[in-house]
């Protein structure tokens, strides 16, 4: 039963609340790397682990430190201090790992630590009280979720670039054009299962 409700819950933050295409959420970050799929690839592993990681610190400090201190009302505070360390730390590694894939996320990989979705993720884990095993689903269904927007948008936008658009559409203008239509579709998917 418990694997089912972690399956659900999965799901639901992956497909069902799309953070991009259902929420609205982390539309910078999404607009600016989803032109080419080689740097969307690399901002959904980055993005993904980084969602992963913060859920995980993030619970273990509301939980351990905050919620016995009574300091609970620091939590986006000290949530945005948790990430900005841990994407710290993340720029630093994938710049000597991955200097190229370093270079082509440029400015979006600072951008990471003040993301709207990235804060969001240990907000909801708080206010929801999942567990830790939840707040981890919950954590990857959300990164994943947004894996799964980037890659979707990046091969749309790909295609686009070959593609006979009338001028006043080129470029930020058919790519809203399509987001649009692909977060029609993904409010197909709601109350399937809520959160």
């Amino acid at each position: 039963m418990e694997f089912i409700k972690l399956f659900e819950l999965f799901i639901a933050a992956s497909i069902i609340n799309n953070f991009v295409f259902t929420r609205f959420l982390g539309l910078c970050i999404f607009f600016g790397v989803s032109k080419k799929m080689e740097t969307a690839i690399g901002m959904s592993i980055t993005f993904t682990a980084v969602m992963v990681i913060a859920a995980a610190l993030s619970w273990v400090v509301f939980f351990y430190v905050m919620v016995p201190l009574n300091i609970t009302f620091l939590k986006i505070v000290i949530f945005i201090g948790i990430v900005a360390a841990f994407v710290q730390a993340a720029d630093t590694i994938m710049r000597k790992v991955s200097p190229g894939m370093y270079y082509k996320l440029g400015v979006y990989l600072a951008l990471i630590s003040t993301n709207c979705i990235i804060i969001a993720v240990p907000l909801i884990n708080a206010g929801e009280k999942y567990n830790f095993i939840e707040s981890l689903a919950f954590g990857l269904g959300s990164g994943i979720g947004f894996a799964i927007a980037l890659m979707i948008m990046a091969s749309i936008r790909e295609k686009l670039e070959l593609a006979d658009v009338p001028r006043p559409f080129k470029g930020m203008p058919i790519a809203w054009i399509t987001t649009a239509l692909i977060a029609l579709a993904f409010t197909g998917f709601a109350g399937l299962i809520t959160l």
